[in-house]
């Protein structure tokens, strides 16, 4: 093996180990029951999860009790803490699991009880007992997801606490404090009895859509799915100038169709592309920076988005698959601008592809997986024609996925001359395993849309938004402008600690009310699902959001690449995805919203997709050549103009882009002709 080899074995190995970390749980107990343990609570909790959605009997509090048992169970068994052991579960670790299980099963037993003996009125006992799990789910926020989220959850009780009648007797501003404060008693019967609260939307969502969605997602992955379409992107695009980094976009495109998870999906596509885009001549910032910014947007594509997309649609009360419409063109326009993107850096790099002889042949490899797009078009299926809910279609396609899996390990066995016995043997193992790792995922979400309810709740409770919409309002003079570049900029703030799914929910509960008033404040008809994609496209910027965005860990452990460098790179080329949000903000035409006519939707689409590319020409500095400093500026005005709706605003953006164009050309055209080459000596 060469030294090459072997540090790219490494870097393959530090890149899993962080994966594991952070989406499966780095502990592996030298004791084998110990090991057997975990796996056995995993594909348990996916079990139940299957058993839950295919009979539906139980209602969703007591779902969402049982799926927070699982959680905590992996959270504190599975993963441990920063310098805990990881070859074994020390005894303090056996006792929080505990407590989080008591707890939370604590609702499933007493469930008769607390509504219609009790009527909701807390007992001391209850007290007692939320009071623990939400001491317990602080705990494990923190050792699973930082110390951001549990920081925020416990700020926001404590304004719920302060008031004349709460824990905390002080006399507040009437401009931020509309409530008189509440005794603990209160709060935990808000955070811990009520739906309003750690029961609440977040996750009652994550116990149904969003198991499913990662469980399929994951069945899908240990199938060979994820192998395919790094293969099948290579195949297609390999040969073309910067070869790699386009596969590498298009394969964390298709691997984001099964895959919420960023870094996963780096992992996924990124032990491959990465390597070869280096090979090509990228540098290491820019090749681990490019498949980061490919594998972050995965969760923006459309049907399996990330684990925000479903409580986005319970939150904007719209079904899933009217969500899936929505997200479809600005998924669309985001890879199209990163792939024009790293075409560019191409250029500016004299980069060219790989030799077709060193790639697999396009059409034979897209027919060796053409099944795994079963059970996605299946899904799509359920989905749009037959209009089911996503639980219920989530559940039909992984049931369509797991025969597929069984029919083919039972093919190939039979080729290799196995046996249909062994065959079938190794699709239950490849089912087990999906299971297992399924689970798993889910953890981190678990953990952190109940963190998350806890916000959510006393945000009801307190009438916060309606106090910060007068702070904004106040500080931004009513101006939307402001107030969205306010938004943004506390969305990116907040991805510096949390998690995609956690910075979506707390921008719903704290921000979305503000822009919703401030916006019918300014006479703007802005639909709700554009407030929300708006908060909801920044918050997905968090995983690679430096200094702690884990996507760009990743990406940099594999390109032995500096991690801060590589996430600032990731970010730069992401700034594309930033002026989405105030596109379709501003033209909700982009959700194919308020649709006239297809003539005038096709313009809409044609103009939105030049003015990205463009925006993505003026920041990078290149269109046909490098772009002078005054340039840059006008092609930025042009594509501002081209981007804004109205016949005016587009006429005078695409005469500053022919002007631009012009003026290229004719200074290229002006430049003397390179000196041919010398002659080659014997």
């Amino acid at each position: 093996m060469s030294q090459h080899e072997a540090i790219s074995e490494d870097a393959v190995r530090e890149a899993e180990e962080l994966v594991k970390a952070s989406d499966y749980g780095a502990r592996d107990p030298a004791l084998r029951w110990q090991r057997w343990m975990l796996v056995a609570i995993a594909v348990g909790w996916s079990l139940f999860q299957i058993w839950a959605s295919y009979y539906g009997t139980l209602n969703t509090q007591k779902t969402g009790a049982i799926h927070l048992a699982f959680g905590f169970a992996l959270a504190f068994l599975a993963y441990p803490r920063k310098r805990g052991p990881r070859d074994r579960i020390p005894w303090y670790d056996w006792l929080l699991a505990l407590v989080g299980i008591a707890t939370s099963l604590y609702i499933v037993v007493s469930y008769y009880n607390i509504v219609a003996v009790q009527g909701g009125v807390p007992t001391t006992r209850d007290v007692l007992m939320g009071t623990a799990l939400l001491v317990v789910l602080m705990i494990a926020a923190v050792r699973i997801i930082g110390y951001a989220l549990p920081v925020i959850a416990i700020l926001v009780m404590a304004y719920g606490a302060m008031g004349p009648a709460g824990i905390i007797p002080v006399t507040p501003p009437d401009i931020l404090f509309l409530h008189n404060g509440y005794e603990w008693q209160q709060i935990m019967q808000q955070l811990y009895l009520t739906e309003e609260g750690i029961w609440g939307t977040p996750i009652r969502v994550s116990a149904t859509f969003v198991f499913l969605f990662v469980l399929f997602g994951s069945l899908l992955d240990k199938a060979g799915a994820g192998q395919y379409f790094v293969d099948l992107a290579f195949s297609g695009l390999g040969t073309f100038r910067g070869g790699p980094a386009k596969a590498s976009v298009i394969a964390s495109l298709l691997t984001g169709v099964v895959s919420g998870s960023s870094v996963a999906n780096v992992v996924t596509t990124g032990t491959f592309t990465i390597p070869l885009m280096k090979r090509v001549g990228y540098p290491a910032v820019k090749a681990g920076a490019t498949e980061c910014a490919a594998s972050v947007n995965g969760q923006l594509m459309p049907p399996v988005m990330g684990a925000a997309a479903f409580i986005m649609a319970v939150f904007v009360g719209i079904p899933y698959s009217e969500l899936i419409l929505y997200a479809l063109v600005p998924a669309v326009l985001t890879y199209a601008g990163l792939l024009y993107l790293v075409h560019l850096e191409a250029v500016k790099l004299g980069l060219e592809g790989l030799p077709r002889a060193e790639l697999p042949p396009f059409w034979p490899t897209f027919r060796r997986g053409v099944h795994y797009l079963i059970p996605v078009a299946y899904l799509l299926y359920e989905l749009m024609w037959l209009k089911h809910t996503p639980e219920r279609s989530a559940l039909n396609a992984t049931f369509v996925l797991m025969i597929l899996i069984l029919v083919q390990e039972l093919v190939r066995a039979v080729r290799r001359g196995d046996g249909p016995v062994a065959g079938l043997w190794e699709g239950v193992k490849l089912t087990f395993s999906g299971l297992d790792v399924g689970a798993r995922n889910m953890t981190t979400i678990a953990v952190a849309t109940a963190a998350a309810g806890i916000i959510v709740g006393m945000v009801t409770m307190t009438n916060l938004g309606y106090g910060l919409t007068q702070i904004i309002e106040a500080v931004s003079g009513g101006h939307i402008w402001i107030v969205l570049i306010m938004a943004m900029i506390t969305s990116l703030i907040l991805g510096v600690g949390l998690p995609t799914t956690a910075n979506y929910i707390v921008m719903a509960a704290l921000v979305v009310p503000v822009i919703v008033n401030l916006s019918n404040a300014a006479g703007m008809a802005v639909p709700l699902v554009a407030i929300h994609m708006f908060v909801f496209y920044f918050g997905i910027l968090a995983d690679d959001t430096p200094p702690v965005g884990l996507a760009a860990y990743a990406a940099s452990a594999i390109s032995r690449a500096d991690p801060i460098a590589t996430g600032v790179q990731g970010f730069i080329y992401d700034m594309r995805t930033a002026i989405l949000p105030y596109m379709f903000f501003f033209n909700p035409q982009l959700l194919l919203i308020g649709v006239e006519n297809w003539w005038l939707q096709s313009w809409v689409l044609f103009s939105a997709l030049v003015g990205m590319l463009m925006f993505v020409s003026a920041t990078q500095g290149y269109f046909t050549a490098r772009l002078l400093w005054h340039e840059r500026i006008v092609l930025l005005v042009a594509s501002l103009m081209i981007i804004k709706p109205g016949g005016t605003t587009d006429l005078i953006g695409f005469a500053l882009l022919a002007l631009v164009y012009i003026a290229q050309r004719w200074r290229i055209g002006r430049q003397p002709p390179a000196p041919p080459a010398a002659p080659a000596t014997a």
